[in-house]
């Protein structure tokens, strides 16, 4: 017997697999468009989400931009970039929001300091005057003095992101990322080691990762393989990026952060530097963007305590860790 035209119809269509529909996903960064997010960019430009059937907007951030705690509360992206005490925070005040991934196990804070007052050790900052940036650089200092048992004695003196201050002594030491502002000073001809130090708060005790990446408790739910897919291709990105780090420079420099006046040679160099960042030094064959649990309940949660935050959740009320073994398995199925 033969079926009807609208039958037939259906049972034709119903032989092909549904067209797959490209979904939106927006990220909010917690810095301008550098290289800082190398994975990211390398995913974008090797097609490594278009092939997951994503399209990836980032909200860059910066000083004059609202940070992706708040970006993502109010609804204004799906994932975020956060630092773990402002994330604890955040929890604080009642936001569901879980932590899916991190990128770099090793903390890029620390002090830089010149030959004259070398700030080598966490009691080297007792009684100095520090330059600092913002109430999230006092607090990692105030934990850093704590968790070594030393008295919270320092003098803070305002600063910006530029390391002129320091140069020009209007303070002893000067918070600052090892990949970036001592990169500033090495492309000013300064020897690492010898005309500056750079002393990072990880070496001094205070541990904790950086460029955490969260989402709401709700979006991971009504969203997981949307967050799979995406975590997949940024791993993907961050592979690759081992490989030459001229390559993301040139991506954050030329394309993602044309407008930016970003330095080549200085996108370069700081890459080099963050590549080692990106893998736990306590267990350096750890898949990258892997949350390890135990540097999370036991150095992390310990630098949390030192800077009066005691009340904390547990661990697998912060973390999903398990959305990123669901990533790594499906690579190495690949």
């Amino acid at each position: 017997m033969q079926a009807t035209g609208a039958a037939a119809l259906a049972g034709a269509l119903g032989a092909f697999p549904a067209l797959a529909q490209t979904k939106t996903v927006r990220v909010a960064l917690a810095w301008i468009n550098n290289v800082e997010y190398a994975g990211l960019w390398i995913a974008e430009a090797e097609g490594y989400f278009k092939q997951e059937q994503l399209e990836v907007k980032t909200l860059p951030g910066g000083p004059n931009a609202p940070p992706p705690l708040v970006t993502v509360a109010a609804g204004g992206a799906e994932l975020g970039y956060a630092t773990w005490l402002p994330y604890l925070d955040a929890i604080g005040r009642g936001n569901d929001f879980v932590i899916v991934a991190g990128t770099y196990p090793v903390f890029p804070l620390g002090i830089i300091s010149l030959p004259g007052k070398p700030i080598l050790k966490a009691a080297d900052i007792v009684g100095k005057k520090i330059l600092a940036q913002g109430p999230n650089e006092r607090t990692v200092i105030d934990a850093t003095l704590a968790l070594n048992n030393l008295p919270k004695e320092w003098e803070f003196v305002p600063a910006g992101f530029s390391p002129e201050p320091l140069l020009s002594k209007q303070g002893d030491g000067y918070t600052a990322f090892g990949t970036n502002q001592a990169v500033t000073l090495e492309r000013m001809g300064m020897v690492r080691g010898k005309d500056f130090f750079f002393t990072s708060f990880d070496s001094m005790g205070y541990r904790a990762y950086a460029s955490l990446i969260f989402t709401t408790r709700a979006y991971l739910q009504a969203e997981r393989p949307t967050v799979v897919k995406f975590l997949r291709a940024l791993t993907k990105g961050w592979i690759e990026n081992e490989k030459d780090p001229a390559v993301a420079a040139k991506l954050a420099v030329t394309r993602f952060g044309v407008d930016l006046g970003l330095d080549l040679k200085q996108q370069t160099r700081q890459n080099e530097l963050q590549i080692p960042m990106t893998k736990n030094p306590g267990k350096p064959d750890q898949p990258l963007l892997v949350v390890d649990r135990e540097l999370l309940a036991g150095p992390m949660y310990a630098a949390a305590k030192a800077s009066g935050r005691d009340k904390l959740p547990e661990v697998d009320k912060l973390v999903d860790f398990s959305v990123m073994q669901d990533v790594i398995a499906s690579l190495k199925k690949n």
